[in-house]
């Protein structure tokens, strides 16, 4: 959709910072999220797509992509967000990666808004072995 008309894009982002409002390119790495969106569209975010997570355990050729990434990121003054977080292990990796953020089932599951203001206050709610 970006690049269908890079001028609104680009204005439109530009109005958006403006207001600071963070705006993070979704899916780094795949599809039609590419590198050269990094030098065209003032992104402040990176999210790691999933299918790069979901190999972290088993394949140094993911682990190598996600720390490339990351030192990327912070190169460019980006932070960056890891999706598809399911097990202890990714997590573990990406603390050792520096990742920024990190969102998936290991932390908890989609929930409706007012789950998430009762988990935050701390009433009971368990996530994932924390309480």
């Amino acid at each position: 959709m970006l690049l269908d008309d890079i001028e609104a894009s680009l204005a439109a982002l530009d109005a958006i910072n403006r207001l600071h409002v963070r705006t993070t390119l979704d899916d780094f790495g795949t599809g039609y999220s590419s590198l050269s969106y990094l030098t065209k569209f003032p992104f402040q975010t990176l999210k790691i797509d999933r299918s790069f997570i979901a190999d972290l355990e088993q394949s140094p050729a993911s682990v190598a992509i996600v720390q490339t990434v990351i030192d990327l990121a912070a190169k460019l003054g980006m932070r960056t967000v890891a999706e598809g977080i399911e097990t202890q292990a990714q997590l573990d990796q990406l603390r050792r990666t520096r990742c920024d953020a990190v969102q998936g089932y290991l932390l908890a599951r989609p929930m409706p808004a007012t789950m998430v203001a009762t988990m935050l206050a701390g009433d009971g709610i368990k996530i994932q072995g924390r309480s």
